[in-house]
């Protein structure tokens, strides 16, 4: 069995589900998934589709340059085409925190997170016992003012080394440059507490406390040039009161990060997210 997920976009126009259904018949395809979504101001149509193929004799290759000769050059569609037995590789970046990490890490390992992680990489050597726990590959490498330029070459080596698909910053305390962003477009996924920007530096916590803030949230999104302002994958909240204490904060503020960041990752893995703009379409 075959299964292929393929996520597709263009201007919106008639008949592009009708021959997008056609076509998976005619190739003997059966369809167990298909969902579409038209932004109307804009005149954009988007859809994902899932299909199976039985038989050892299907051509992933040759399967894309049919569906792109057929119906892809007529409509002017943008498409990607994935394979489920072929698992993303994906890169965790982190620095002290350990939250964020241990919840990917049992998640992978108990199948929930169908991605396979080549290595586990650290501006400190604080959480290299979890790697080695988990009997995953770990990087140190340190950054600094001065360090910075050279600390990036060695990631994008050992990126391209493992032939990664893509990036997790699992809370990792770095700002990630434009070399490392235009190298994985989209593909860098970063996860963050949601008081930015009306509490800004190193104890946002402390400082919504002191504002009396409601709700506590946490946002993930994918990492552009400008900081923390990517296309957002996932968010949620949690309600707070003058009962709660700074560190009721910081741990209802940690378990966020925890769910929200996961919810992102299974959504990307499971080709479920199209960024548009400084957007996502997100299929259920």
């Amino acid at each position: 069995m075959n299964h292929i997920t393929i996520l597709m976009y263009c201007t919106d126009q008639k008949g592009i589900i009708a021959a997008v259904t056609n076509f998976m018949h005619h190739k003997e395809g059966n369809i167990t998934y298909i969902d579409q979504y038209v932004d109307r101001p804009n005149g954009a149509f988007f859809m994902r589709i899932e299909s199976d193929f039985i038989g050892n004799s299907f051509d992933l290759e040759k399967f894309k340059k049919s569906f792109n000769d057929e119906i892809g050059n007529r409509f002017s569609l943008n498409c990607n085409f994935y394979l489920k037995s072929q698992k993303p590789k994906m890169a965790v970046f982190v620095s002290k925190y350990d939250h964020c990490l241990y919840d990917i890490l049992a998640k992978q390992q108990s199948g929930e997170l169908t991605a396979e992680i080549p290595f586990i990489l650290s501006n400190h050597s604080d959480l290299e016992i979890i790697a080695n726990r988990f009997e995953i590959p770990f990087y140190h490498v340190p950054v600094s003012k001065e360090t910075k330029a050279n600390a990036e070459n060695m990631q994008l080596n050992l990126l391209k080394k493992h032939e990664v698909d893509f990036i997790v910053l699992a809370r990792y305390m770095q700002i990630v440059s434009s070399k490392l962003i235009d190298e994985y477009s989209q593909k860098i996924i970063n996860i963050h507490h949601s008081f930015l920007p009306a509490f800004p530096g190193a104890k946002p916590y402390h400082s919504a406390f002191d504002r009396g803030v409601k709700i506590i949230g946490a946002t993930s999104h994918y990492v552009t040039e400008e900081l923390d302002a990517g296309p957002i994958i996932e968010q949620d909240i949690s309600r707070v009161s003058h009962l709660n204490s700074i560190a009721d904060f910081i741990e209802k503020g940690r378990d966020l990060e925890r769910i929200v960041l996961l919810r992102a990752l299974k959504l990307h893995v499971n080709r479920k997210v199209m960024v548009y703009g400084n957007k996502t379409v997100v299929f259920s």
